[in-house]
């Protein structure tokens, strides 16, 4: 959430976009310019009025010339953005994988871990009465391939004797 804060303060400190500042201040200068020419045509100072004029003629070429411009992305809000859109992304997987949901999802399309399919397939073999297969040999295999498993049963054999 702090993130997102600061990107909406980054965002606003930013101010609007280079053309719109260029747009404005060449507004500006067109006002001003005028403002030249109406005192210099008052006071009978040509000269006054020649040079703003051509000011005034500048700032229009230049408002004209900013219609086939266009703003350009700071290469480091770009990168802002893209580690805002990977924190985003590793928040869902996070959220995804605490929550559960995750497992339901990957069921849900079938992808299954290896070692849960060997597991089922283990546990599959020790109940059908075709197979030689019993219940110790079911827990051989479980504990020789899953780590976790056979410390968690060499621990309750422990509490047990």
């Amino acid at each position: 959430m702090q993130f997102l804060s600061f990107i909406l303060l980054a965002s606003l400190l930013v101010g609007c976009s280079p053309l719109a500042r260029v747009s404005s201040n060449t507004n500006a200068i067109r006002e001003e310019a005028q403002v030249l020419i109406d005192h210099g045509q008052a006071t009978g100072d040509q000269e006054v009025v020649t040079h703003a004029q051509r000011i005034n003629a500048l700032a229009t070429d230049t408002h004209v010339q900013l219609s086939g411009l266009e703003d350009k992305v700071p290469a480091w809000l770009s990168t802002l953005w893209m580690a805002a859109l990977a924190m985003v992304v590793v928040g869902v997987v996070i959220v995804l994988w605490q929550t559960g949901i995750g497992t339901a999802i990957r069921i849900a399309i079938g992808w299954l871990p290896h070692s849960k399919v060997r597991d089922a397939d283990l546990a599959v073999g020790m109940l059908d009465p075709n197979n030689p297969e019993n219940a110790r040999e079911y827990v051989a295999a479980r504990r020789a391939s899953d780590p976790e498993f056979d410390a968690a049963w060499r621990r309750i054999q422990k509490k047990g004797t």
